[in-house]
């Protein structure tokens, strides 16, 4: 019998947005989750299965792979060993109808692959698969911190969302599951809609604003609204769009989460006082940043909060965003003020905000007239923020720019510009 091509997981992998290369990370990390070992496929391992090459992988990849994709193997294309070729096998059967599918729709697909022929039937979604798809959040976030901004980032958080949306069409569950879930799916696009928005890519954002909005009203979950609307506010913020910024961030902050747990009024006030200054709104911004700094230290640290909120919104961050609104009002001295408080505070798997921060610092020194500070400070972002990055790599365009302008001739010029080569040639 000769090879035939696994259509069924090349359908999955197109609608979910995986290459080859993406889906072996992704499968070698949930082996490592699993045996503690990385798992060592690549992208030609899944060219493999693609080309019907491998039929049945080994078990530790399989039961990785139906960790990520949240259906079983069969329902992937793959044929245990020992089947035998003389009827076609349930997965050849369901191969066109899936096909189609995945052209017109997407989440259909999957859950109809949930239920192939021969498989044992549906399945009973528990808390179990909402903590395996935290745990993923997790990890998304982390991502971000560490690189912010990156379209991977986004295409993998999107997949992830799909993923959690497939469960709840893939088998039972309670309410209480199917609520989660829909707020697991909901992180996820938030997520997605944060790197879009990190690498200025505004309209996909946008789009994915619009699908987290949605699954945060099926969840009923106050704090991925919160999220949402909190980053929806940001986005008009960075969009030059004020008007828009505050009646965003204004949803966040009328959510009764935040009259519960101080620590979330807290970014809303802050965020919102970093709109107040992009509108160079002073007094506003000066009185909002007074009120989230009041907030934060009536929060309670031991207070439940979700793992988004933990990992980034600290003292340090407050005063990134004091940083951001004091440079936009042109009030360089307390601007550069809140870049060292910001800095000194900042914890280490922050390296995203560490770039910004360092580089906005760049930018108040200069603007008080000291050149060689200023550029010693900006010569300390990494190469990989300078150049990938997109906030960072404009942010540092501008102060090339402002520094050729300020000081055209001198030495402090020449400096910099040999720097920002090396970057270039490194990227």
């Amino acid at each position: 019998m000769g090879i035939t091509r696994n259509t069924v997981l090349e359908a999955w992998m197109n609608e979910h947005g995986y290459s080859s290369n993406s889906l072996a990370d992704a499968v070698n990390t949930a082996v490592e989750r699993l045996t503690g070992r990385t798992g060592g496929l690549d992208g030609s391992s899944i060219r493999s299965w693609k080309a019907g090459r491998v039929r049945w992988p080994k078990s530790a990849t399989r039961k990785a792979l139906e960790d990520i994709t949240g259906l079983p193997a069969t329902a992937l294309g793959f044929v245990p060993r020992g089947r035998t070729p003389s009827t076609p096998a349930p997965w050849q059967q369901e191969d066109l109808e899936m096909k189609r599918r995945t052209l017109v729709g997407g989440i259909a697909a999957a859950a109809a692959a949930a239920a192939v022929p021969g498989t044992a039937g549906p399945r009973r979604i528990g808390m179990g698969d909402v903590d395996r798809l935290q745990h993923r959040f997790g990890e998304i976030v982390a991502s971000d911190h560490r690189h912010g901004g990156q379209l991977g980032i986004e295409q993998r958080a999107a997949a992830l969302a799909d993923e959690a949306l497939n469960l709840q069409n893939a088998g039972s569950a309670s309410q209480r599951v199917r609520g989660n879930l829909y707020a697991c799916a909901a992180s996820f696009r938030s997520s997605a809609m944060w790197a879009a928005i990190d690498g200025r890519r505004y309209d996909v954002a946008k789009m994915h604003m619009r699908e987290a909005q949605a699954l945060a009203e099926m969840s009923g979950d106050q704090a991925i609204k919160f999220r949402i609307w909190s980053h929806a506010g940001t986005m008009y913020r960075h969009m030059g769009r004020p008007a828009d910024a505050l009646a965003a961030n204004d949803v966040a902050r009328n959510l009764h989460l935040t009259r519960r747990d101080p620590l979330f009024a807290s970014l809303g006030l802050a965020r919102q006082a970093a709109i107040h200054g992009s509108a160079q709104d002073r007094t506003s911004t000066r009185r909002a940043f007074e009120q989230a700094q009041d907030a934060m230290l009536r929060a309670d640290p031991a207070d439940y909060r979700p793992v988004w909120m933990l990992a980034f919104y600290d003292q340090a961050e407050l005063d990134s965003l004091a940083l951001s609104a004091y440079l936009a009002l042109g009030d360089h001295s307390t601007a550069e003020y809140h870049a060292h408080r910001c800095l000194s505070a900042l914890r280490p798997h922050m390296v995203r905000s560490r770039a910004i921060t360092t580089t906005r610092l760049a930018h108040a020194q200069l603007a008080q007239g000291d050149a060689d500070t200023a550029t010693a400070t900006a010569m300390k972002v990494p190469a990989d923020a300078a150049t990938q990055h997109a906030r960072v790599a404009r942010m540092l365009q501008e102060f090339g720019a402002a520094l050729r302008a300020t000081a055209p001739s001198s030495t402090t010029v020449q400096t910099w510009t040999e720097h920002a080569a090396t970057w270039r040639m490194t990227a």
